[in-house]
């Protein structure tokens, strides 16, 4: 920046900076630069005689990625007040991107207005994928599929979308598109084919995921980076197939620390626990990759699953001393999980006690189903008592239902009859369950 601001009082001293092409380079360097200064840039361009289209798609596009992408509508703004030049395709992409950022759903349809009457809707492939991005980003998926059906889309676009409907919780719709996307011609990318095991794995489809597996080995092009590999490793793991996903993951040429998360926690779930403590060490003489908080969590949550106290303890002990890991929030809330399956409440009170952070909901979930299984009534009230004043109205609908059922464990009849009527007066409902079942490669829920 002390170079630019040299270069610029050099501009001015030499009357340069009155020439819109020299003073443009300058304007480019300084917002779209790692090292330049998007004020700084601001600055320059009120000092700009003559802006022209360059000038303004520059700052919309600095803007749209930065973290004030509200700006870039200003720019946009100030440039149709001009009279002088019109958006175009140059502009519609980043202002769209820009409105995305900022979560602007109503400024983004307007903008969608102007792409539509100036006609790049139907020709421009970046302002596609733009208006794609933003609806998607602001949840309106309606939309991003009406967009998506209107246009011949790529691989990219298909992933936009794909990606969408899995983070949105419609991860059988987002399989759908992969298939239609595949029907029509479209070759998939790994980030694309990733995106399809993703939604395998939400959905727990594993003939879909069986063959998108098979896909990538009989496709030429594709190969199983380690994105690829990790997305099958979670895939089959989170499909209870957890020998398919070992032999996955020890065919990866390369691997990284999700890739290690990915099995550790795929051996957790599935009752493999010694199989995850293994992976703890072998991560870093194997691969020399030092565990990360993720990981350590994943050995953590195994211990829980099957039960192994002494390891588990052990591990949160000796975390920030032999991993230099730090424990946060889940890594107590596992412990207290396992300290109150084993039966041990008040070693888990004492845990939960000397807690750096404030116990959230969690931690005195885990105490309140521990209290249930052993009919401590004392205990019970007390984490109810922090879970309702953590949880809102809506959510308390557990921790009651709870209470209740310790109380008539108890045969304190009264408490627990006081304790219905509360959840009938307020309303409260107890939230529904769901499970999804794949018949015929078709998952339902």
């Amino acid at each position: 920046m002390h170079q630019l601001k040299a270069t610029q009082a050099i501009f001015t001293t030499n009357g340069l900076h009155r020439n819109t092409f020299a003073i443009n380079k300058l304007l480019a360097f300084c917002a779209l630069s790692d090292t330049g200064s998007l004020s700084y840039a601001s600055l320059i361009f009120t000092q700009i005689h003559e802006p022209n289209p360059f000038t303004y798609n520059t700052l919309i596009r600095a803007y749209s990625r930065s973290p004030h992408p509200h700006s870039s509508l200003h720019y946009f703004h100030l440039m149709l007040n001009s009279h002088t030049f019109r958006p175009d395709q140059h502009t519609f992409p980043f202002v769209l991107i820009a409105c995305a950022n900022a979560s602007s759903a109503c400024s983004g349809k307007q903008v969608h207005n102007w792409v539509f009457k100036n006609g790049l809707a139907a020709s421009d492939g970046h302002v596609q994928t733009a208006l794609i991005r933003l609806y998607s980003e602001c949840n309106i998926l309606s939309d991003a599929r009406k967009v998506f059906d209107e246009i011949t889309a790529d691989a990219f676009q298909c992933n936009m979308l794909i990606s969408a409907y899995v983070r949105l919780g419609f991860a059988s719709e987002g399989l759908n598109v992969f298939r239609d996307m595949l029907v029509s011609g479209v070759g998939p990318d790994e980030f694309c084919v990733t995106t399809a095991l993703t939604a395998c794995s939400h959905l727990g489809a594993l003939e879909q995921g069986k063959w998108i597996h098979e896909y990538v080995k009989r496709r030429k092009g594709l190969t199983v980076d380690v994105f690829l590999g990790t997305a099958l490793v979670d895939m089959y793991a989170k499909c209870g197939c957890v020998g398919m996903a070992a032999e996955v993951f020890e065919e990866m040429p390369n691997r990284n620390v999700w890739s290690w998360a990915a099995i550790i926690k795929g051996f957790g779930v599935n009752g493999y626990a010694r199989k995850a403590i293994e992976c703890l060490e072998r991560m870093q003489e194997e691969d020399g990759i030092r565990p990360d908080g993720v990981v350590l969590l994943g050995v953590l949550t195994a211990c829980a699953h099957a039960g192994l106290l002494k390891e588990g303890q052990f591990l949160l002990d000796n975390m920030e001393a032999r991993h230099d890991v730090v424990p946060k929030h889940e890594h107590y809330s596992c412990v207290v999980d396992l300290l109150c399956k084993a039966g041990q409440l008040d070693e888990a009170l004492q845990l939960i006690k000397r807690m750096p952070m404030k116990p959230l909901t969690s931690v005195w979930g885990a105490l309140l189903t521990g209290c249930q299984m052993t009919n401590n009534v004392h205990l019970a009230e007390l984490a109810a008592k922090e879970l309702l004043l953590i949880q809102n109205d809506g959510d308390n609908d557990e921790a009651y239902g709870q209470l209740s059922n310790i109380y008539m464990a108890a045969r304190r009849s009264e408490d627990a009859n006081t304790t219905r009527r509360m959840i009938d007066d307020r309303g409260l409902k107890k939230t529904r369950g769901c499970s999804v079942i794949e018949v015929d490669r078709e998952a339902n829920q």
